[in-house]
């Protein structure tokens, strides 16, 4: 039986991959902050290694017992860089440097996001951009980074406000007319992970993309017409409401000591023509395919 490492088990990928890394056959063992009141959200089988992701000492016994290292820590709300810097980035540079000095040759798969790719339009991307940076400058052993589109399934709460005003016919676009975006269900990017580490030496220092492989991703009037399956109402939020918002909710969130969801930088996230992925190549080497399409997707949550 192998063994995979994982960071962030507790979050929204992480207890899907749990699930599905113990149904595969692996022993999982999860990486949790010593002050950790997520503990209740590991799967029976999980073994549990109390380290902080930035002290490199503690991380090394349980990296030393492990076959695979999987990094799904992350943090999506953050009033500015410094608030994602702990998990985003500081988290893979320690484990990257705890894997080098401890000369480890097993494989590293970074679970980012596609807003990586565009990093000058956020803190988040360039958070998550600036990780994957440590990552491919820094290792010495054999990795990987994968990139999942907007991931919606159970547990999640980002997309299931949207999906659920979606299901009564009513959806609220936040870009220009014709904005297009990838989805991916979340037990969809969770078997992608399982084909990573089948197929890890032919996937060594690639940065893939994966949704759910709808040609073209979907626009909000395909979306409104999946989830509800009629007809349906279109009330585009103009950007301009979004931004002032989005200014009030960032002063107030310093002011409570919250980090905040909706940001400036997240109008700008929202507000972009297109967020569209490429499957091919990772389908390509790893044979991967996605189970569930949008209209099948939303069956695990209604």
């Amino acid at each position: 039986m192998k063994s995979v490492l994982l960071t962030g088990a507790t979050g929204f990928i992480g207890q899907r991959l749990q699930i599905a890394l113990l149904n595969r056959g692996y022993r999982v063992e999860a990486l949790i902050r010593p002050t950790s009141s997520s503990r209740a959200r590991l799967s029976a089988g999980v073994v549990e290694h109390s380290a902080e992701l930035n002290d490199v000492e503690q991380l090394m016994p349980a990296l030393r017992r492990a076959d695979a290292v999987i990094y799904c820590a992350g943090t999506v709300r953050g009033r500015n860089l410094e608030d994602f810097r702990a998990a985003n980035i500081d988290g893979v540079a320690s484990i990257v440097a705890a894997m080098n000095q401890a000369a480890l040759s097993i494989p590293f798969l970074l679970t980012s996001s596609l807003a990586a790719s565009r990093p000058e339009i956020s803190d988040y991307s360039n958070s998550k951009n600036l990780g994957e940076q440590e990552l491919v400058k820094r290792a010495s052993f054999p990795w990987s980074i994968l990139r999942p589109t907007a991931v919606y399934g159970p547990g999640d709460k980002e997309m299931l406000p949207i999906l659920k005003l979606a299901r009564k016919g009513l959806v609220t676009p936040t870009g220009p007319p014709g904005q297009k975006i990838s989805l991916i269900h979340v037990d969809d990017v969770a078997s992608a992970v399982i084909c990573w580490l089948e197929h890890w030496k032919d996937c060594q220092h690639q940065i893939f993309e994966v949704d759910d492989g709808h040609p073209g991703g979907y626009s909000w009037r395909e979306i409104a017409a999946i989830s509800s399956g009629g007809h349906h109402l279109s009330v585009r939020i103009p950007t301009w409401f979004l931004s002032i918002v989005a200014r009030i909710n960032l002063s107030s969130s310093r002011l409570l000591g919250r980090a905040p969801m909706l940001t400036p930088g997240k109008v700008r996230e929202l507000t972009q023509p297109d967020w569209l992925c490429n499957n091919e190549p990772f389908v390509a080497i790893t044979g991967w395919s996605p189970e569930f399409d949008l209209k099948n997707g939303l069956l695990t949550l209604f």
